[in-house]
């Protein structure tokens, strides 16, 4: 086994220095890809090692099928209802589970409104290769904010994990720039599932599309692509009908 460093490309079963080595006092978190035992923390995907200040490290990899990761926050359907839970389809190997009380306000008399087929915005609170899968829609402190059932009057669509990770990074001007030119809102999963809803049809399906056109394109290309959308968005807006 060799020993790796941030920046580097790792395999199953890589040492990682960067991690062991470092002051004991600072909080690691570890993500994707990244497990720790005993005192040492290897990878167990291939890929490359990022890291996230303060201290958050995680392997960047290219995969089709999301592995749950707790308290990342996924976007799923709505499969199935129990007498005190929800069956939730997130895109894993197994379905998540969503209690009746993890939304805000909710009691056993007060059961929140949610059918089959709806659309949820979750974090994930145990996520373990031993364990099924478990959602809450609700903050530490029992708050909704941005969780919660989302619009049937949105678009949800799938794109690449990778692509997730790009749009979901501090330095991406993506959101910023598409909202120069017209108001939406966006729940962006990282199991790869993307719900938006703007004013319009034409100006939802344009946001879709230029989330979907970032996947490979470099931070002059997006910005180029946000001004073409804005441009067409322009043109075209006799037509629009709100």
């Amino acid at each position: 086994m060799m020993e790796v460093s941030v920046g580097d490309v790792v395999m199953p079963g890589d040492i990682l220095k960067d991690i062991t080595s470092i002051n004991k006092k600072e909080t690691i978190i570890l993500g994707p890809g990244l497990r720790r035992e005993a005192d040492t923390v290897f990878a167990y995907k291939a890929g490359v090692l990022k890291k996230v200040d303060p201290a958050v490290y995680y392997v960047d990899s290219y995969q089709k099928r999301y592995v749950p990761n707790r308290g990342e926050n996924v976007v799923g359907i709505v499969t199935q209802r129990g007498s005190d839970i929800f069956k939730v389809d997130i895109g894993a190997n197994e379905q998540a589970s969503l209690s009746y009380l993890a939304f805000e306000g909710a009691t056993k008399k007060n059961r929140p409104d949610i059918q089959v087929g709806d659309v949820v915005f979750a974090k994930l609170v145990v996520a373990s290769k031993d364990m099924e899968p478990e959602l809450v829609c609700v903050d530490s402190h029992g708050k909704e904010k941005k969780l919660g059932p989302l619009s049937s009057d949105g678009m949800l669509f799938t794109c690449s994990l990778n692509l997730i990770r790009k749009i979901l990074n501090r330095s991406s001007l993506l959101f910023n720039l598409l909202a120069r030119s017209q108001a939406f809102e966006v729940a962006a999963g990282m199991n790869g599932r993307v719900w938006v809803k703007a004013r319009t049809i034409r100006e939802t399906i344009a946001v879709a599309n230029a989330i979907l056109a970032a996947e490979y394109a470099a931070p002059n290309d997006i910005k180029k692509l946000c001004s073409d959308i804005e441009k067409t968005l322009l043109l075209s807006q006799p037509d629009n009908m709100d």
